[in-house]
């Protein structure tokens, strides 16, 4: 009788199961199973790169040696409190040492990391940890009071780990546990995680309605950090093991956009910066000779505009970034590059781990004129590898590459999230036709290369027809003197919407000079005329998601557009 595929059969009295084409040992399956899992990701770092230093602002630093087996001393104290695999552990905390450490022992003794959003609201930190099913929660002093005078919602969490870089503590939160107290020094033996177990889970920026939670297991992460490094080594970064990495995304953010994982993975010295303040981070530059960032546009602006930057030139110089979470523009990188510094655009999103293209050189750019390998390097970038990226229309056909015809992007790739944490309405309109719809507008080149002009729900429609922001922003970046810019769409009897430009700072150029500065790019062919906004706003600040973008959704009200319109 002919065997089934799966089915467990008889063969010289062993037991053996048939996959359709052969008939393979259990017992010999069970024994070369390799899971993808943090563990195994890391196995070789602690040896390989022993005496390379992770350093937490002018306050601690480590050796890799040191730090893995804190790693390890953590995962056995947080064992011995009572967290269990499949246990959602939260961390509250700026960019420090210890987040790092939980980065690794959390997922390593099998249990789900919860990056809280510390710019959320009470309340909304209150949803995303109630929503996740968080049992433990490790705080920094700092975050305590914020929870410790809601602290009767907080009755399902089983444990609290406080620490404080100043001393004691004090709270009313309890159980509580020190930090420190919790690295225990007996040797423990880290579990052989399977790789399809949840490892992490974070919310995104909630710009409409409530944060969604999107998970990730631990093979979506090695397999993430293994594409992403691969990805990073082509010029214009060209990142060899002796550049230092500091990232400045957030840690509760995409994972710092997998970017601490794919450093230690490969040796490189670390900088944790803490609280992000733009004196502290380019002291560390100079300090730990930092020479690989990442970052959000409004990020580098404020470093580009901090009073004191030109006793840093020398420092800045050789300074390649990444920037993401927002195009960038042009204007900002040729700031940048008067300093010595590279910068280049990325792209990724929440449910996409992050990463899903990097503005490197392809074969058809890398010996181009300086100024056409310019404009690439600004752009959407190219795929990094597993990744495949397609702009489509709406009936998921794709559009001809030819650098105008405007689709959606939709992805495929072997990290992203499976759907959205309890929420199966929203998973499938995600995963809609088996692609992963982003809600990215953009166009493709026939050398591969893809431009975003707008998201879906930020682009203005006046007319009948797109008017891409993300381009107006672009152009506008270019004039000197000019604060960062966000577009968005006013309601118009006649046409619908009309574009009108927010500009950050004090007024510095008339509306007519700023129109006459868009009209040369209109003479050029990069803009249309009627693209023009009709108004340009100088505010003082601006209103930021959780993420320190541009908030169009609060800029919208500011003009009275209805909200979510």
């Amino acid at each position: 009788m002919e065997s089934k595929v799966g089915e467990i059969v008889e063969l010289n009295n062993r037991k053996c199961k048939y996959t359709g084409n052969s008939i393979i040992s259990v017992m010999e399956e069970e024994s070369v199973k390799f899971n993808l899992n943090f563990k195994n990701l890391f196995i070789n770092s602690q040896r390989t790169f022993s005496e390379t230093e992770i350093v937490y602002r002018n306050k601690r630093r480590m050796t890799y040696n040191t730090f893995f087996n804190r790693v390890k001393g953590l995962a056995a104290g947080l064992e011995s409190i009572g967290v269990k695999m499949g246990d959602t552990v939260a961390v509250i905390d700026w960019d420090t040492d210890k987040y790092l450490e939980a980065y690794f022992a959390v997922p390593m003794m099998g249990a789900i990391l919860h990056t809280v959003n510390i710019r959320y609201s009470p309340e909304l930190i209150y949803y995303t940890m109630n929503h996740a099913e968080d049992k433990y929660v490790i705080i920094r002093d700092e975050f305590i009071p914020i929870l410790e005078k809601n602290r009767q919602m907080f009755d399902f969490i089983k444990g609290w780990i406080f620490y404080s870089d100043d001393g004691g503590i004090k709270t009313a939160l309890s159980p509580g546990y020190n930090y420190e107290d919790l690295i225990l020094r007996e040797k423990y033996e880290l579990p052989d995680v399977d790789e399809n177990s949840t490892a992490t889970i974070f919310y995104t920026s909630g710009t409409t309605g409530f944060p969604k939670g999107v998970t990730f297991t631990h093979r979506n992460l090695v397999l993430h950090t293994l594409a992403l490094y691969n990805g990073i080594h082509l010029a214009p970064l060209e990142i060899r093991r002796n550049d230092n990495f500091m990232m400045l995304v957030p840690m509760f953010h995409v994972h710092s956009w997998g970017l601490p994982y794919a450093a230690l993975l490969n040796g490189h010295k670390y900088v944790l910066p803490g609280k992000y303040e733009v004196g502290s981070i380019l002291e560390l530059v100079r300090k730990e000779e930092v020479k690989f960032s990442a970052m959000v546009p409004s990020i580098l602006y404020m470093i580009l505009s901090y009073p004191n930057l030109s006793e840093y030139k020398n420092d800045l110089n050789g300074w390649r970034i990444v920037i993401g979470g927002g195009a960038l523009p042009k204007g900002l990188a040729m700031m940048a590059r008067s300093f010595g510094i590279t910068t280049i655009g990325g792209y990724g999103l929440s449910e996409t781990a992050p990463v899903l293209s990097v503005a490197l050189y392809n074969d058809s750019v890398k010996n181009l004129p300086d100024d056409q390998r310019f404009d690439y390097s600004i752009s959407t970038g190219i795929p990094i590898p597993f990744v495949n990226l397609r702009v489509v229309d709406e009936v998921m056909h794709d559009v001809p590459e030819d650098g105008k015809s405007i689709g959606e992007i939709v992805v495929r790739a072997p990290w992203l999230t499976s759907g959205y944490f309890k929420d199966p309405e929203k998973t499938r309109a995600l995963w809609k036709g088996g692609w992963m719809h982003t809600g990215d507008l953009a166009v493709k080149y026939p050398n591969g290369y893809i431009t975003i002009v707008d998201r879906e729900k930020d682009v203005v429609k006046s007319g009948g027809e797109f008017i891409p922001t993300v381009i107006l922003e672009n152009v506008l970046s270019e004039m000197k003197g000019l604060g960062e810019t966000a577009v968005i769409g006013k309601p118009d009897e006649k046409w619908g919407e009309r574009p009108v430009a927010f500009i950050l700072g004090k007024p510095t150029k008339t509306k007519e000079e700023i129109v006459l500065h868009l009209q040369k790019y209109v003479d050029v062919g990069r803009i249309q005329k009627w693209w023009i906004p009709d108004e340009f706003i100088f505010v003082d600040t601006f209103p930021r998601t959780s993420t320190g973008k541009a908030d169009k959704k609060e800029l919208r009200k500011m003009i009275g557009k209805p909200q979510g319109s």
